[in-house]
């Protein structure tokens, strides 16, 4: 198993890593819409925040030279469920016709006041 690290993704809040790597699967930590040059949560609508938190996501997976079609599964959490056709319209710029499989859950509160976290398991080379 080799841990993933970059500079282009937020730093762990916590005593995790922001990804693992384990023959050709790659695991990322839960991602949210923190600018990782600031440490700041970004401003702007939910899809300003889906989209830096995809970026999050496409910067831990470079590192462990994956990118965003490699994605076989997501976990979304959103503070409301309501706004998972936003997420879906931002994952739809990035995957093609072979989707990820996905599970989206709602919660109150998440370890940082984000209202969009999104986990992913990808498969080097899986495209």
């Amino acid at each position: 198993m080799t841990k993933i690290d970059t500079n282009d993704a937020p730093a762990s809040i916590g005593p995790f890593s922001q990804g693992l790597g384990s023959g050709d699967w790659v695991f990322t930590s839960g991602q949210g819409p923190t600018d990782p040059a600031t440490g700041k949560v970004v401003s702007g609508d939910l899809r300003v925040r889906t989209e830096r938190t995809s970026e999050n996501a496409s910067a831990v997976l470079k590192t462990a030279t994956c990118s965003l079609p490699d994605i076989v599964k997501t976990t979304v959490v959103l503070r409301s469920v309501t706004d998972d056709d936003v997420v879906n319209d931002v994952d739809g710029e990035h995957v093609s016709d072979l989707y990820p499989a996905r599970s989206t859950g709602e919660v109150v509160t998440l370890s940082v006041d984000v209202d969009v976290e999104i986990e992913v398991v990808a498969e080097r080379g899986h495209r």
